[in-house]
């Protein structure tokens, strides 16, 4: 679970504003991963999760903020030591596909414009990414996260006008999260145990 997500953004606008505000969010950001150890120090794992990123654009006393719910498949490596509770070290890549695009714009916090759109054009179908992160004990997880591509789509048309010409954003992402162990086999050797010990 990435709990709480930091991020930012680096790249151009139409008027070179600064986009590097950063953007703080604890949700919903979860996930499932299934992890194959492979050796003492070495594993590896994917999954599937959902995430709620994007970025901040300052603009004089203008503010527009544009996020995204992601559905990202990860598959990463793990090198350490893979006993439960245990501190290791974490690489790989995967790709999102946003399912909700949403853009809010304000002068004022009560006087704000905004939309969403479910399946939105505004952004590309895929986004690929890299991360690398550390496993620390008792199932805390610190994560750097980045999207190579462009965040938007310079083409999409919203009421006539490409909204998004002269964007070319990319996001950055820093996390932490918790995992949760969960292993069947684990369960059933302390069934087992407990099964024993009562007979």
């Amino acid at each position: 679970m990435d709990g709480a997500i930091f991020s930012t953004a680096s790249g151009t606008s139409p008027d070179n504003t600064k986009i590097s505000t950063v953007r703080f969010t604890y949700g919903f950001n979860i996930g499932a991963t299934f992890n194959w150890n492979l050796g003492r120090h070495f594993g590896v794992y994917t999954g599937l999760d959902l995430k709620n990123i994007g970025f901040i654009e300052k603009e004089s006393d203008v503010t527009t903020k544009r996020r995204t719910y992601n559905l990202g498949v990860p598959v990463g490596i793990k090198i350490g030591n893979m006993s439960p509770k245990r501190m290791y070290v974490f690489f790989g890549g995967g790709a999102d596909a946003p399912i909700n695009y949403k853009e809010k714009t304000f002068t004022v916090r009560n006087e704000k414009t905004k939309y969403n759109e479910w399946f939105s054009k505004a952004t590309p179908a895929i986004m690929p990414y890299v991360f690398a992160g550390i496993g620390l004990p008792h199932g805390m997880t610190l994560k750097a996260q980045y999207y190579p591509n462009n965040y938007l789509n310079p083409d999409y048309v919203y009421k006539g006008a490409k909204v998004n010409t002269g964007y070319d954003v990319q996001l950055m992402l820093f996390s932490l999260g918790f995992y949760i162990n969960y292993s069947k086999h684990h369960d059933m050797v302390k069934k087992h145990v407990t099964d024993m010990n009562t007979m």
